[in-house]
């Protein structure tokens, strides 16, 4: 539990990002692939369908006892949680309602989708995570990098568990310190509207569906098989490798967050139809390195010394 992780600052490269070139070339290829840019129909369904389950569960635990109260919390309320986080991950990029005359449901249905989460964040999300597609990597402007602090404290294997449990504070904290931005409208909105939502929910169940709904959060977002797309993504295992897709059986789940290359490639295809980007362009992906569990990857990067915050590619001087 004492090992030290041998990196000591970020992988820094001057090149362009990767995906920009490789969707050009996959378009030349195949023209095709953009008959794949539109919207899937069924997605509002199973995100509304995930927004009343989390009702009805709110209900179910309200004279439950608080032992399983935790259980619950974090096997289901944890594993829909994080789901919907990546529901409104999806919706971000417009993908419930495209980008058109109706692009502002995607926005409606954010809110929507976000109250079971608990803590407002849709709207900083959007913010932040478009820029995270523009300048992967980029520093000062990407916020899934971590901060030079976090690499420095959590080293040793312990430290890296306590980082894995921490996640959803440290993913919330970072764009303070590295990228900030001022408040507007819709933020207050979106904070307003979870604290009245709250407020309902413990006025008319009691406290203990509130604890299923925000605890199920943070532990869904911690320690929690799914929460391995988190390092899965973007954690450099393999040198000179950024982004890593998993096509493991947690994808049914995730909206198929974990394929990751094909969603960084092609930002503007739903996750439904990522699976089929890697079928017609094969050869663009099948060479890649790719990971079949997230929680393998927890696991390797908790007790791999050669593994921790650091093991980033940053960009600089690319504004």
């Amino acid at each position: 539990m004492g090992n030290y992780v041998t990196r000591t600052s970020y992988e820094w490269v001057y090149t362009d990002e990767p995906h920009a070139s490789r969707r050009k070339e996959i378009l030349e290829k195949y023209p095709d692939m953009k008959k794949l840019m539109k919207v899937n129909p069924h997605f509002k369904w199973v995100v509304a369908a995930e927004i009343a389950f989390q009702m009805i569960m709110c209900y179910l635990v309200k004279d439950a006892s608080w032992l399983w109260v935790f259980v619950i919390t974090y096997v289901i309320g944890g594993t829909v949680n994080h789901s919907l986080t990546l529901a409104v991950h999806e919706l971000s990029h417009n993908r419930a309602f495209g980008h058109g005359k109706h692009a502002i449901w995607n926005r409606v249905l954010a809110f929507i989708a976000n109250l079971p989460i608990g803590v407002p964040f849709c709207v900083s999300f959007k913010k932040y995570h478009l820029e995270h597609h523009r300048k992967l990597g980029v520093d000062g402007v990407d916020t899934d990098i971590p901060m030079p602090i976090e690499g420095k404290l959590f080293r040793t294997t312990a430290r890296k568990l306590l980082w894995v449990i921490l996640q959803p504070f440290l993913y919330s904290l970072r764009p303070l310190f590295i990228n900030p931005k001022p408040l507007n409208r819709l933020d207050y909105f979106n904070l307003v509207l979870q604290i009245l939502f709250n407020g309902f929910i413990v006025h008319s169940l009691g406290a203990k569906p509130l604890v299923y709904l925000i605890l199920g959060t943070f532990l869904g977002l911690g320690l929690h098989p799914i929460s391995g797309h988190f390092i899965a993504e973007h954690y450099m295992f393999l040198k000179g490798h950024e982004t890593y897709s998993y096509y493991g059986p947690l994808n049914t789940l995730t909206f198929n967050v974990g394929y990751h290359v094909e969603h960084h490639d092609f930002p503007s295809i739903t996750g439904s139809r990522l699976p089929l980007v890697k079928q017609i362009a094969p050869e663009f992906y099948d060479h890649l390195p790719m990971y079949s569990s997230w929680t393998k990857v927890i696991h390797d990067f908790v007790t791999d010394p050669s593994i921790g915050p650091y093991s980033r590619i940053k960009r600089a001087g690319i504004q």
